[in-house]
């Protein structure tokens, strides 16, 4: 038995037990197996390593109060995991291997589950890497898909309260580049923004369009949005923005749980004081509310910097009472992982 504490956990690496392994070769993938060894070995000369030819996807598991434990609209992780492979000439893994894969490798490492009501949950990081033999810049040959899990607490540290963040000189992505698609390389561009944000005391940063730097596209490695004074709720539109299940999961909730008016458009940077409440959100940060934005040498305060808004927080309560259970949710929305 695991002798974690549910309660103090961060958003770190912990091995357990078992992960998911499958490789294509000439055209098919293999039956795939779980395995021990958490290492991947690879040729010297694999695309992963070279031209970054991988993408990965993140989802969670989730404990129940009558100890079943819940998946949270994996296939759309799938269907996500198979654009960005698209977009970087790699195969597709078929949605039944997918959700069989995932659905096993929690079974596997059930015990790693954190319990319910610890606010802790199992995160699954299934990845897609371009392997074998080669150097030159093409698809590779070969291709392994992994799935692995850890039991993981709040992305950002203190949980559902609000943080400040800053908005960044850099780019996050391109014009018709891989901004929708989740590949390493758009995390690997965030590292020395990232570490100049942190630097500063902020939790992140804003990235802009990076056509026109007028417009907020990310949060970090997650999406924003912004509710405004008369009940709209707001996330960024843009061909370059990673598609968020959570956020696209937010903006149902906001109107058929909450009766805003949902809208994905256009966000400027320069009109943030039409809203009184702003988020991050995704798989990982789950919602993370935004205390304030440092803008240049303007500092923006929603609703305020140490307490969470209203509407913020009821979101969060429908989206998490969901995902654990609680709350009835919308027609294929909760896949349950059969323990037995």
């Amino acid at each position: 038995m695991t002798t974690i504490d549910w309660s103090n956990l961060g958003f770190s690496y912990i091995k357990t037990p078992w992960r998911f392994l499958a490789t294509w070769k000439d055209g098919e993938w293999s039956q795939g197996e779980l395995t021990e060894d958490n290492y991947l070995h690879i040729h010297e000369g694999s695309t992963a390593l070279h031209y970054g030819q991988q993408c990965f996807e993140g989802l969670k598991a989730y404990r129940r109060k009558d100890g079943g434990v819940n998946l949270f609209r994996p296939d759309e992780n799938s269907k996500r995991l198979n654009h960005s492979a698209y977009r970087l000439r790699m195969p597709q893994v078929p949605e039944e291997m997918f959700l069989a894969a995932v659905k096993q490798v929690v079974k596997a490492n059930q015990e790693f589950v954190p319990p319910y009501g610890s606010g802790a949950t199992l995160y699954l990081r299934p990845l897609l890497i371009g392997v074998g033999e080669n150097i030159g810049v093409s698809p590779a040959p070969e291709y392994i898909f992994t799935v692995f899990c850890m039991p993981v607490g709040p992305y950002f540290k203190g949980g559902l309260a609000p943080t400040n963040f800053i908005v960044s000189d850099y780019d996050r992505a391109a014009p018709n580049g891989t901004g929708a698609a989740k590949v390493g390389g758009n995390y690997a561009a965030s590292l020395l923004p990232g570490f100049e944000a942190h630097e500063r005391a902020f939790s992140d940063c804003i990235y802009l369009d990076p056509e026109t730097h007028t417009k907020i596209e990310e949060v970090g490695s997650a999406n924003f949005f912004g509710i405004t004074g008369d009940d709209q709720f707001i996330t960024p539109k843009s061909p370059s923005i990673l598609p968020s299940i959570t956020k696209y999961s937010l903006l149902y909730l906001a109107e058929h749980a909450l009766g805003l008016t949902a809208i994905e458009g256009d966000v400027f940077v320069d009109e943030l004081d039409h809203f009184v409440e702003a988020g991050a959100c995704g798989t990982a940060a789950v919602i993370s509310p935004i205390g304030g934005i440092q803008n240049g040498d303007d500092f923006h305060v929603f609703f305020s910097e140490t307490e969470v808004g209203p509407k913020t927080k009821a979101l969060y309560d429908q989206l998490t009472g969901i995902q654990f259970g609680d709350i009835d949710a919308p027609e294929g929305w909760i896949f349950d992982v059969a323990l037995d």
